[in-house]
């Protein structure tokens, strides 16, 4: 009788460890999912800051500068795209998602980027303090963006290092689409090669 409790104790003892590891393991886990959705609303933060100042920016390009409508065009409607999205706090969890997300803010980079190497083409413009101030706003909001997504390629990083090392992945296992895998910022395709910019 006295061993049969021993080995109950033992077994008592041991599922405890077991469901505090379970627990220290989840609770680490959503620490760390807290800290990319955190990391993911200062990446959403600084796009809309740059969303902000594009209004701005263009009328001020219109006000200075009679030129080519199409980059205007392009501009409304790179701004557009990252306005209709609407795909909530899981983007960082669901690579569709995701995609979606960084293509809208990288053809939108793209049309600024050649607002700004159009409008240099315009001394009037060049001088103007407004469009120098809003100029300068957006490479600060540029700036911003690239340290922010940096930011948070780390904290997605740490956060699926964890996921999927051994033996955290049997918890997540556990939890089915809990934590799923976050995924990452890449340079926008074809940024290897220097832009061609032409008026």
């Amino acid at each position: 009788m006295n061993r049969g409790l021993i080995v109950l104790g033992g077994l008592v003892v041991v599922v405890l460890i077991a469901a505090m590891w379970v627990v220290g393991t989840y609770n680490r886990l959503v620490t760390l999912d807290q800290a990319v959705q955190s990391q993911w609303a200062q990446v959403e933060s600084v796009y809309q800051r740059r969303a902000d100042l594009i209004p701005n920016l263009v009328a001020t390009v219109k006000g200075a500068a009679n030129f080519e409508k199409s980059t205007y065009v392009a501009v409304a409607e790179a701004r557009s795209k990252v306005g209709q999205l609407n795909l909530g706090n899981a983007v960082p969890s669901n690579p569709a998602d995701f995609a979606k997300f960084a293509a809208a803010q990288d053809q939108l980079s793209s049309a600024l980027t050649h607002l700004l190497a159009v409008a240099e083409a315009y001394p009037d413009l060049k001088a103007s303090q407004n469009f120098l101030d809003l100029q300068s706003q957006l490479e600060g909001s540029e700036n911003r963006i690239a340290v922010e997504r940096m930011r948070f390629n780390r904290v997605a990083q740490t956060f699926n290092t964890t996921r999927d090392t051994f033996p955290t992945v049997i918890v997540v296992g556990l939890f089915g689409a809990r934590f799923n895998e976050k995924s990452y910022f890449q340079s926008q395709p074809g940024a290897e090669n220097a832009p061609q910019v032409k008026f």
